[in-house]
């Protein structure tokens, strides 16, 4: 209560006297007092994400209304790698200029927040290339093109890509996921039949794996931050492989497209 009265700038009891009247409008408890502390009550959280979406449309008005001023709420997905890569300094650059601008973020694997933005549920997303052909109602643009790389630990640098794919056991890059298929097909089309000891989809986790010495990896190289510390070698593949391309999907049909349009426009300027 007091977190919220200091972000409204308004006393505690306002806020409580705020809460008052909205109980008897709907005609049931929202809060309790539990000793010093306050929880809500089951009807209370039944209408919190209704709430929520009246204040994101209640934001979205304020936008229409004040044409001049690009605001409101921008909901985004965003894969592991693009949440801790590519995505902080996109959004840095987006609201230093629009300070009104409000984004939610929800972290997830690509093919589970290319579908949220078909829906609707998102309005953009950072994801990973998809391997089929887009709706009409979505558009995506590349940002990133990361090539398919070796990693071994740094006293296995000097030895060839591929011997260390055939000999050394392998930390795979999880197949289920549309990264790891790509890995997997290169490894089909040079004949390697690898020596499998670990399989998961964290390329963080499978750097600190290999800088512990429990095998090698084939893997993109991903856009740091990486772990601090680590003695890696980072071997460029003897052939061509596809990279993994990721980019940004949006809904062409989004009433965020204001924002959505200034959100492509600092992704553009920050790729690389």
């Amino acid at each position: 209560m007091a977190a919220a009265a200091r972000v409204l700038n308004i006393t505690a009891a306002a806020i409580a006297q705020q809460i008052h009247t909205l109980e008897r409008e709907l005609g049931v408890p929202l809060i309790v007092r539990v000793g010093r502390t306050v929880r809500m009550t089951e009807e209370g959280s039944r209408i919190l994400d209704r709430a929520r979406e009246l204040a994101r449309d209640f934001a979205d008005l304020r936008s229409v209304a004040n044409d001049g001023t690009i605001a409101g709420e921008l909901r985004l997905g965003a894969c592991t790698t693009a949440l801790t890569g590519i995505m902080p300094e996109i959004l840095a650059r987006m609201v230093g200029k629009f300070p009104h601008i409000n984004v939610y973020i929800r972290p997830g694997y690509s093919a589970q927040l290319y579908t949220a933005v078909e829906s609707g549920e998102l309005d953009a997303a950072f994801v990973l290339q998809a391997p089929y052909v887009l709706p009409k109602t979505c558009a995506w643009q590349l940002l990133r093109e990361e090539p398919l790389i070796v990693l071994a630990p740094k006293h296995l640098g000097h030895r060839d890509p591929h011997d260390l794919l055939a000999n050394e056991p392998l930390i795979r890059y999880d197949r289920n996921q549309w990264g790891g298929r790509q890995a997997d097909e290169y490894l089909r089309k040079v004949g390697i039949t690898p020596r499998e000891r670990f399989e998961l989809n964290a390329l963080n986790a499978i750097a600190v794996m290999v800088d512990r010495g429990l095998g090698v990896s084939l893997v993109p190289d991903w856009a740091p931050p990486w772990p601090e510390g680590l003695q890696l070698a980072r071997l460029p593949l003897p052939g061509p492989s596809l990279p993994r391309r990721i980019g940004v999907i949006w809904s062409r049909a989004s009433v965020h497209m204001r924002l959505v349009t200034v959100l492509l426009k600092e992704s553009t300027a920050g790729a690389g």
